[in-house]
């Protein structure tokens, strides 16, 4: 298995790997990493970069060496550099389709990062099938290839990362395991059992993905692959091409936190299409949270049954909420909004006025589902209320605490409902929850429950439901305890139990202050990072029906915030989404800026992915989930893709963007904005 619990954050021991003066693994911190994006020739601007990222936190610097030049000039950097007053900080080539920069390289830094599928190996999107002994050639060819780099290392105690990225597979590796997370691994661990027959294992792996999806997979079955033949190299985490803004941290936090939570990971960047200095904060907090998990987490379960290689939605049934507000395996999940108390905006009038000037001024997302807390001032008016409110929402959540039920009657319940409306409330009594459920489904109304997972077998002893509605599973804030499992885990452990007992309720994630990793830490930023991780890593092992983020006050902002963590996971899409690598010493045009300008045009074009790509090492593979992709080309020059194909080259860069507008028009998946007026 890959984790030694999916419950409790338990941190997978590895081997320790000594970059210069810095240690990662066995029970080091988690190191943070990150790139400089200005020419590698350019010594003076690289080791300003370099020093800026190192008072800001950043403890490992990678540097790209895009030929032999660049390798040269590495020696220099890494000079100023430790004139400067950084000597400890190691420095990383990052190198890509040539050998001998590699080589150079190695007699200058601490660290050299090799790409398994574009290093002495061939990409050209060729099919082509292999015979085993074809296979088996290549095999000696690429062992011939590699070795030197391996014992120039060896040689200089340099370490190595060996970087596999989802978009960059050799065409060998491609036509025997496909563009897959296996193939991810398969190309990795060829290159690692060659520096083994050298005997050199100062070794860190990276598997990333701009698919959050992918890379947490690759990582996962990497380690279940190196349990199985007794390796334990550290990871370097990261997702790739993740773009930049919130969006960009929020598919790194799905990434990278997930696979945090269940004890994986060494060091680890976040990639973002900004000022790298930008990557820093956020690398740092998500590391932080993960240490902050190790020293709570202190008991081993038993693994859920969800198969973690391979992604399958959990199979619920299918049923309605609203007026038309679908639930069910096939459905995307439904976002969840918690309104502000009634006691702050006033009578019931002024509450449903407030709820459509705050619909109106969302443009990608709208209130699905209106949690509402019922407070004592409303308990005995609650039909004005739902008037009140209206049609502004598709369906009200209202949650209710077992003494208010004491109060309330089946006709309140029915005036205070309209179809498909559900009652929140806790249980640990299971009279108390069948008088409950019996009420509601006289009232027409629909049941949600949060439940303990260890109070599950007695509260679902084989049909919960009303009607035909199932019960909404969630789990209660009072669960959340130091010596409980985490809330990632004790949705896992609710899930479990449910599939234990043959019950396919919905499940409902909130992200409230009780579910998070810091709940003293509420600034909006950290708010984003939290609901990131643990909702993207259950929609991500296909878990989950409904979402609410309530650590937010604005309901814009905790609105596009869930909509947006369902986008970053792949689990529903409201809005353009966009790949754009983070820069570096290779891309031929400003990407901040490009990127920037190309949101600017198409971020009204719903449901089309469009990737910015810097340069050729990893554009053509990582869009192949893409619509479109603008990619460097040349200095001042652009090519632009059709998925992988590309069918316009060399495009001045003045004219590119216009040119991408007409390229999405020709395909037809161009619309007009629409007028603000």
């Amino acid at each position: 298995m890959y984790c030694s619990s999916r419950f409790y954050t338990l941190r997978r021991k590895t081997s320790q790997v000594a970059i210069g003066g810095l240690t990662i693994g066995g029970e080091h911190p988690i190191a943070i990493q990150s790139m400089t994006t200005t020419p590698t020739l350019d010594v003076a601007a690289t080791v300003a970069q370099s020093i800026a990222l190192a008072e800001a936190g950043c403890e490992v610097v990678r540097i790209t060496a895009q030929n032999v030049k660049a390798a040269e000039a590495l020696g220099e950097i890494r000079k100023e550099f430790s004139a400067a007053g950084f000597s400890a900080i190691p420095l990383v080539a990052d190198i890509h389709f040539l050998p001998q920069a590699a080589m150079e390289a190695a007699k200058h830094v601490e660290k050299v990062r090799i790409n398994p599928g574009n290093y002495a190996d061939k990409k050209k999107f060729q099919i082509k099938e292999y015979s085993d002994n074809e296979y088996n050639e290549e095999l000696e060819r690429l062992h011939e290839a590699f070795s030197p780099i391996v014992l120039r290392c060896k040689e200089f105690g340099r370490a190595m990362r060996i970087g596999t990225n989802h978009g960059s597979l050799s065409d060998r590796i491609m036509n025997r395991y496909g563009d897959s997370p296996l193939g991810m691994c398969e190309s990795a661990l060829e290159f690692i059992r060659i520096a083994e027959y050298h005997d050199f294992h100062d070794i860190v792996l990276s598997m990333k993905a701009s698919n959050p999806k992918v890379a947490i997979q690759a990582y996962r079955l990497m380690v279940d692959k190196m349990n199985l033949e007794e390796m334990g190299y550290p990871l370097h985490l990261g997702v790739t091409e993740a773009g930049d803004g919130d969006d960009a941290r929020i598919k790194s936090s799905i990434g990278i936190g997930s696979l945090l939570y269940d004890g994986l990971g060494d060091t680890i960047r976040v990639s973002l299409t900004e000022d790298p200095v930008a990557e820093i904060p956020v690398a740092r907090a998500l590391a932080d949270k993960a240490m902050v998990l190790w020293r709570e987490s202190a008991k081993e379960l038993p693994m859920d049954g969800i198969n973690p290689f391979t992604f399958t939605r959990r199979t619920i049934e299918d049923s309605t909420i609203g007026s038309n507000l679908k639930i069910g395996s096939m459905e995307p999940p439904l976002v969840i909004q918690p309104g502000p108390p009634p006691a702050a905006i006033g009578d019931p009038v002024a509450y449903g006025n407030a709820l459509s000037q705050a619909q109106a001024a969302m443009k990608d997302t709208r209130i699905e589902g209106l949690l509402l807390k019922v407070e004592e001032s409303i308990l005995a008016n609650l039909e004005e209320w739902r008037n009140g409110i209206g049609d502004s929402v598709e369906t009200v959540v209202w949650e209710i605490n077992e003494a208010q039920l004491n109060e309330v009657s089946i006709n309140q319940l029915r005036k205070g409902s309209r179809t498909g409306d559900i009652w929140l409330t806790s249980f640990t009594n299971r009279s108390n929850l069948n008088e409950f459920i019996t009420m509601a489904e006289l009232a027409g109304v629909r049941t949600a429950l949060a439940i303990d997972p260890n109070d599950v077998p007695q509260l679902f002893p084989g049909d919960l439901s009303v009607g035909s509605q199932q019960t909404i599973a969630t789990i209660p804030n009072s669960a959340c305890t130091p010596t409980a499992p985490h809330a990632l885990g004790l949705y896992r452990q609710l899930v479990e139990n449910l599939y234990i007992l043959g019950e396919d309720n919905p499940v409902w994630i909130r992200n409230t202050i009780s579910t998070a990793i810091e709940p003293e830490n509420t600034e909006s930023g950290n708010c984003l990072l939290e609901s990131s991780m643990m909702t993207g890593a259950l929609l991500c092992d296909g878990i989950g029906d409904l979402v609410s983020v309530e650590t937010i006050p604005s309901i814009r902002e905790s609105t596009t915030l869930a909509y947006n963590i369902l986008q970053g996971a792949r689990a529903r899409t409201s809005k353009t989404e966009y790949v754009a690598c983070p820069s570096c010493g290779r891309t031929l045009f400003d990407l901040q800026s490009t990127t920037k300008s190309i949101r600017a045009t198409t971020s009204h074009l719903k449901g089309v992915t469009i990737a910015v790509m810097g340069c050729i090492v990893n554009g053509p593979g990582e869009m192949a989930d893409a619509d479109f992709g603008y990619v460097g080309g040349a200095p001042g020059k652009v090519n632009l893709y059709v998925g992988k194909e590309c069918v316009n080259i060399h495009i001045p860069e003045e004219n590119a963007v216009q040119a991408l507008i007409d390229l999405i028009k020709e395909h037809g998946k161009w619309q007009e904005p629409e007028s603000d007026a």
